[in-house]
């Protein structure tokens, strides 16, 4: 098993479009077995910050389900939008849609995910796969071999509402469902309070575990009791005295200590997910704030406790969002990529995201679009991972900074988001202005030994240096001045108190 860092960056790839494009590139068939090592080391390289790999979509889809996602007239139209040119051949189903956790043999099967698996360990990056907790497709093998682990209904309600169940066989099984929103037609749903499925999850992860090094667990908080009871009422049964994830993870760690579970999670449920034994969990409540709300609201999400901080995963991009420059636009998706990658806490960075794409992909399609490379973006990926691989912002104490006003009357501080990183003697300052309007402010660095010596602050953002007093920084505050989306990443070195200013 790899070792992966606390506060790992996690790089996800969609398995499945990207060996067609490098089998596009390589004028061959590539599967997991024969990526090039070329490849391989783009992942690894110095200037990039991944701990593991997030290998998406690896298991063996539903038959079922790709008819279903080939038919159905919403997703067509998302095909159609992502990937005008698609066929019927491009559509390869649901990755959250499993019919066996098996690698898929279009992908290269077992065999060849351990020898890539072995070939990430000698780059030092982990890997991490899949697990839905919540349903299976419909042409699971439990509908048959267990069907007492799922979920079932009656014929009045398949007659009422075929949308919500499926006939499989002799049983009448209730659809894989959110309580939100319809049910998923293409999975068939679990009993999360069952013991005989809690039984086969551990037999399953604990083969999922024997291939990878952590996994990333699909909307982890619906088999958690409260909102399982919620969505499905009598028809689960007696709430269980043992949690879903208490029983299952504790399992798991029996036999494989260092085994990450990382949670996607929503509704505020990430505290409650810790609680349970997750080791990470996504931060969907930072990222609604960074695309949809102001710095003051970002603030508001920072003031939690550092315990918890650790364990969210900071995101601006994933599978399930829009891309990052098409739903921020680039100036802000800039400044949300500052904030994850020097906040405390995982980090999650998406296949395309450093190259500025602008499709977001149904991950129902097995071949993306051709995409060219955003100058502007590849550049400043560039520069920020080469900042995040730094051991400062892996492992230096993180503290948020007040921001004051400038001068008296100007509220423009409040469009800035400051904190502190400290590792050893190494100090640095990040201060973002979320805003569109330039802003001022200034910011007091007390505890932070400056005093009686001048410094040089150089920021490799905006290519500038400047010269400060230590004495005045810690009394009336270094003064800040920031256009619209733009940021200060300071790195401090002593200078000349004698020309010291401001």
């Amino acid at each position: 098993m790899a070792f992966i860092p606390r506060s790992p960056h996690i790089y996800e790839i969609n398995t499945w479009t990207w060996l067609h494009s490098l089998s596009v590139k390589y004028q061959r068939p590539i599967t997991l077995g024969s990526v090039p090592d070329e490849e391989l080391k783009i992942l690894a390289r110095p200037n990039t910050p991944y701990d593991a790999i997030w290998l998406m979509g690896v298991w063996q889809r539903s038959l079922r389900g790709v008819q279903i996602a080939r038919h159905h007239p919403g997703l067509q139209a998302e095909y159609d939008r992502a990937l005008p040119d698609y066929t019927d051949d491009d559509v390869v189903g649901s990755p959250y849609a499993v019919r066996h956790y098996v690698v898929d043999t279009h992908l290269g099967g077992r065999e060849e995910l351990a020898a890539f698996r072995e070939r990430l360990q000698t780059l030092g990056l982990g890997l991490i796969l899949d697990f839905v907790p919540n349903h299976v497709a419909t042409d699971h093998a439990w509908a048959e071999s267990h069907p007492g682990v799922l979920l079932q209904g009656t014929p009045e309600e398949l007659a009422n509402d075929p949308d919500s169940f499926l006939q499989v066989g002799q049983h009448i099984f209730a659809h894989g469902r959110d309580p939100y929103f319809p049910a998923w037609t293409d999975t068939l749903q679990v009993n999360a309070f069952s013991p005989a499925l809690r039984n086969l999850v551990v037999e399953t992860l604990l083969d999922i575990a024997a291939q990878c090094d952590g996994v990333r667990c699909d909307m982890a908080m619906l088999v958690v009791s409260e909102i399982f009871a919620q969505t499905w009422g009598e028809r689960a049964g007696d709430v269980p005295s043992i949690e879903y994830w208490e029983e299952i993870i504790p399992k798991i760690r029996q036999q494989h200590p260092e085994f990450l579970f990382l949670a996607e999670v929503y509704w505020d449920m990430e505290a409650r997910l810790h609680q349970l034994g997750f080791d990470y969990c996504y931060d969907k409540r930072l990222y609604d704030r960074m695309a949809h709300e102001n710095a003051a609201s970002v603030l508001a999400h920072l003031n939690a406790g550092l315990a918890y901080q650790n364990k969210l995963i900071r995101f601006i991009e994933n599978h399930d969002e829009m891309r990052a420059v098409t739903a921020f636009g680039v100036p802000r998706s800039k400044m949300g990529a500052v904030l994850v990658a020097t906040l405390p806490g995982a980090k999650l960075w998406h296949d395309g995201q450093p190259f500025g794409y602008k499709v977001k992909l149904p991950v129902q399609l097995g071949r993306r679009p051709i995409e060219s490379a955003d100058k502007e973006i590849v550049e400043f990926y560039r520069w920020l991972f080469d900042k995040a691989n730094q051991p400062i912002y892996r492992n230096g104490i993180w503290e948020v900074r007040e921001t004051i006003p400038a001068w008296p009357g100007n509220a423009s501080h409040h469009h800035m988001i400051a904190y502190i990183r400290r590792h050893n003697h190494d100090l640095r300052l990040i201060i973002v202005n979320f805003s569109n309007h330039q802003a001022q402010c200034r910011v007091r660095l007390t505890d932070c030994g400056l005093e009686g010596k001048s410094w040089k602050l150089s920021d490799k953002l905006n290519h500038r240096e400047y010269e400060r007093n230590g004495d005045r920084m810690v009394e009336d505050g270094l003064y800040i001045d920031l256009t619209a989306w733009n940021a200060h990443v300071f790195e401090f070195s002593e200078g000349k108190l004698e020309h010291a200013s401001r």
